[in-house]
This record gives C-alpha cells, structure tokens and sequence, in this order.
C-alpha cells in the first residue's frame, strides 16, 4: 500500500514550488494576453481583430503543446522543462510588449504559448501529484491556489507598470522577475526525481486508446462544458451585477467570489480524500447551476451574494479535480498524460466558441429592442422585462479580452465597459475571475 505522502518533508517543497510557478504561470501566461490586447490597441492602432488573433494562436498554441508536455516531464524532468517554460515566458512577456510590427506577434506568440503549456494546469500537476497518494487533494488545492493568487497579484501590477514605466519597459519587468523566481526555485526544489513504484514504472497507454475510453470522455466533456459556461459567466458577471447593486458593491461581489473559489478549492482538497470524485464534481456542477440560477433571476442583494458565492464556491474546482478523478480512474502511468489532454480540450472548445457567439449575437440584438421597449413602463408597475433564453446569456456572455476592448468604443453596455477598461479598480477583479 503507498503512503500517504511518498515524501512528506520534500513533497510539501515541490507543492509550495508549484504554488509559485502557478502564480507567475496564470498572471503572465494566462492573464497577460489580454493586457497585451488593450495596450498595444492604444499604443500602435492595431486592429482588435488581428491582436485577438494572435491571442487566440497562443491559446491554441499552447493547448497543442500541452499535450506533449508529459512525455518532456519523462524526459528532461520538472525542473528543466520549467525553467525552459519560465524563459519562454519571459521571452514571449519582451516581445508582446515590445513589438513594432504586427507581425513580431508571430514570434511573441510562439514563446509565449510554449512558455503557457510548461506552466499550466497539466504542468502543475505533474509537477506535484507523483509525490503524493493518500493526500494527493490537499497538494493539488494548494498548488492551484496560486493562479488565483497570480491574478490577484498581477493584475493591479501589470497597470501599475503600464501606467508608471511604459508598456516597452513593464514587460522586460516582469520577464526579469519570472526568471529570477521561477529559475531558482526549479533548480532547487524540482532537480530531485520523485520516487519511483512498481505501478509508475509501467509503460503509458497510447493517447489514441485513452481517446476512445468512455471515462475519458465522458470526464473531458463535462469539464469543457463546465469551462466554458464559468468563464463566460466571470466575463459577463459584473455586467449582471451592476445595474442591481451598484458599481462598488458589484466589485464587492466579485472580490468575494474570487475568495470563495480558493476557499472552495480548499475545502475540497481536505475534504475530499477517499469519496467518490466524480460525485463530489457532480455536487460542485449543481452547487454552481444554483448560484447561476440566482444569479439570472434575481435582483435582490442577498440572493446575488449568495449567487455569487456559490458559483464562487465551485469555480476553483474546475481546474483541480481533472486531475483527482484521474487519478482515481487511470494507471499512474496514465494520469499525466490523461490530465493533459483533459486540459487541452477546452482550448479547442474556446476557439470554436467564437462561432456561437455570433449566432448569439443576432439573437442578443432582438432581445435588446424588445427590452428597450418595454423596460421603462414595465419597471414603473414593478414588472421584469423578458429576458433572453439562459443558453444565449451563457453564450453572450462568453467574451474574451479581445471583444471586451472591441465594444470600448462603442454604445453596447458603456458603463460596463468603461469601469472595465476606464478604471483600476474594477478590471483586476475581473481579470481574476477568469482563473
């Protein structure tokens, strides 16, 4: 039987080292796509469109190599691959901010996706789970936590260097700090092999046979799904919440949905242990379908912070128990590589999403002359104008950085917009919540 922790003193090491590299990995690869969108729109004139594009490419990108990434950590080991992911995050981080020329975003993008892939999700686990067994929860949450971190801490750094410094100098910045934190602490914590079992030895199932497992597919859809309906929920939330409480209470609510999502994902670490995971997904899918719920028909106070909170509640969850279902149902042989593929996925399905969306938009455009209409006259009897079918909202609703800074100037939701994009206050918290 394993122990519980294969190397208790190490292990909680390689788990606080993961921590850190999630933070500068989530709030340089993850959160500074959509900063680099807005700056270089301001600075050079660029279209939206054609940055976007390239955005999307890193995504992309990343989601192609990320499924390699497990054969690389059998390979070259953790430490290697993370420090390689830390400089090309840092490489891609100088050439976002400093390109000239559209197309220097080629290259921007090729350092900056392959630096993303060595230092997301599937990085992180395979980073952390061959230390632990038993405790294996508990490790992954504490890891994961520092995305959430990573926005709350980059998110108001990125516009303080772009506001005091320059967009040339805030990337060279944070690509300075990247590599002076990530470097060292691979090179000291992550050199050492984890231990080696009988069960890991074994060699890995081909991708093609786990591809056509009803347990892989079912597990990669429902978190696909999951994925998308959660981040296009976090995009659209303080549009939602706005008009009903306020500006400042709105970004109140947001903050406290960010904190019960590492609350959440903590709680589920240390409580989860040997319980069947895939109930334990089941639960935190009907725990966010209820604070969503809330969230759509409501315009009190309290059923919006309780909203709020329940979704909240869930949303770290989506990112750690792919791994912890995995492995509880794949060959240890097979977890990484099963937990990659798993993470892939919703990049694919975020691309394709864009399609959706314009469907959704057609419709959005009916659903605002009629409310328009009516929404005056209705209000003063203390009726509710109709809203839109729940599936357009979710679909409306999934907006990335780049149609964000596309409607800045235009009419669509200006007060949403220009507290987005107008004021340091509202946008980190938001950014945030895209973890």
């Amino acid at each position: 039987m394993a122990p519980a922790d294969l190397d208790g003193s190490h292990g909680r090491r390689v788990v606080w080292a993961a921590f850190i590299i999630a933070v500068f990995g989530w709030g340089v690869g993850f959160y500074g796509p959509g900063v680099y969108l807005a700056a270089l729109n301001r600075s050079h004139g660029w279209p939206i469109a054609t940055i976007s594009l390239a955005i999307t490419a890193h995504f992309l990108m990343s989601a192609v190599l990320i499924t390699v990434v497990p054969d690389a950590y059998r390979r070259f080991g953790a430490a290697s691959i993370t420090a390689v992911g830390a400089a090309c995050t840092a490489a891609g981080a100088v050439a976002w901010t400093n390109a000239q020329e559209i197309w220097q975003l080629v290259p921007a993008l090729l350092l900056s996706g392959a630096g993303w892939s060595a230092m997301s999700g599937a990085a992180l686990n395979l980073i952390v789970a061959p230390w632990f067994e038993r405790d294996r929860p508990k490790a992954i949450s504490t890891a994961f936590n520092g995305a959430s971190i990573g926005g709350l801490l980059f998110a108001p750094l990125w516009t303080a260097l772009i506001a005091h410094a320059g967009l040339a100098a805030a990337g060279p910045l944070v690509a300075l700090a990247t590599v002076g934190v990530i470097c060292p602490v691979a090179w000291a914590v992550l050199r050492r092999a984890p231990p080696v079992t009988a069960s890991k030895a074994t060699p890995p199932t081909p991708r093609r046979a786990l591809l056509g497992q009803p347990r892989f597919v079912t597990m990669s859809a429902a978190f696909a799904l999951g994925l998308f309906v959660q981040i296009g929920l976090f995009a659209h939330l303080i549009a939602r919440l706005e008009p009903a409480l306020g500006a400042t209470i709105a970004a109140l609510a947001i903050s406290l949905a960010t904190l019960c999502a590492v609350l959440g994902r903590t709680l589920m670490g240390w409580l989860l242990g040997e319980h069947d995971r895939r109930l334990a997904a089941a639960t935190n899918f009907l725990m966010q379908a209820a604070g969503t719920l809330l969230l759509a028909f409501s315009d009190r106070m309290a059923p919006l912070a309780l909203g709020c909170m329940l979704f909240g509640l869930g949303a770290g969850n989506l990112t750690s128990l792919p791994p912890l279902i995995a492995q509880g149902e794949f060959r240890p042989a097979d977890t990484g590589a099963v937990v990659a593929l798993v993470t892939a996925i919703p990049g694919g399905v975020r691309f394709r999403s864009r399609h959706l969306r314009r469907i959704a938009r057609d419709h959005r455009r009916l659903y605002r002359g009629i409310r328009g209409r009516c929404g005056a006259s209705s209000r003063r009897r203390g009726h509710r104008c109709p809203g839109p079918p729940l599936v357009t909202e979710v679909l409306m609703s999934w907006r990335g950085p780049d149609e964000v800074a596309s409607t800045a100037g235009t009419d669509a939701r200006p007060r949403t917009i220009l507290a987005l994009r107008g004021t340091q206050k509202l946008k980190p918290q938001l950014i945030l919540l895209r973890t």
